[in-house]
């Protein structure tokens, strides 16, 4: 996994969070006021300076070839270069079959027009695929945080579940003491 070469440590997350809430117990048994709450925000602002880290990872070790196929990716993609190569086709078709009829560069079966367009695909096609390989690994990356957050998250549920459970068996020994149903 390649979370686990980028975030080291984050197998001990489980462990420090059941210390941490149970820090957080102690120090709520002492002032009579819960710090679990602070502890699940410091959880989340943990998992998304990780996410952060992930982008800024992919984006620091592009080369200028990897950010080039990434903007030649974003514009053929967009409905703006669609439109805008939709026009290009029509202004040629026009020109050369009504403007220029006895000095057409390319007559009605289109043959340059025809190159033009097969080499355009042919030489986009790997940039964007490219784009996307490394999408995917940046996205893959991020479904690992998100999968270690939620976990993170079962956890702190669990020793909440704990902490709770601890706490009714004390209600119920106050309870005994003072005879009280």
């Amino acid at each position: 996994m390649m979370v686990k070469r980028i975030f080291k440590g984050l197998g001990t997350e489980k462990a420090k969070i059941e210390i941490d809430l149970r820090s957080a117990l102690r120090r709520r048994e002492r002032l009579g006021s819960p710090d679990i709450l602070t502890i699940l925000k410091s959880e989340i602002q943990r998992a998304e300076k990780n996410l952060q880290r992930v982008d800024e990872f992919y984006r620091k070790n592009l080369r200028f070839r990897d950010r080039l196929s990434d903007r030649i990716a974003e514009v053929g993609g967009s409905w703006v270069f669609i439109l805008s190569f939709l026009v290009f086709l029509f202004a040629w078709m026009i020109l050369n079959s009504l403007i220029l009829v006895e000095k057409a560069y390319d007559h009605y079966p289109y043959i340059l027009l025809n190159l033009i367009l097969s080499t355009l695909a042919a030489i986009q096609a790997p940039i964007i695929l490219m784009s996307q390989n490394r999408a995917s690994k940046r996205d893959q990356a991020r479904m690992e945080i998100d999968l270690e957050k939620d976990l993170r998250d079962l956890h702190v549920d669990e020793a909440s579940h704990r902490i709770l459970l601890e706490l009714r068996r004390d209600l119920e020994l106050v309870k005994k003491k003072i005879g009280v149903k």
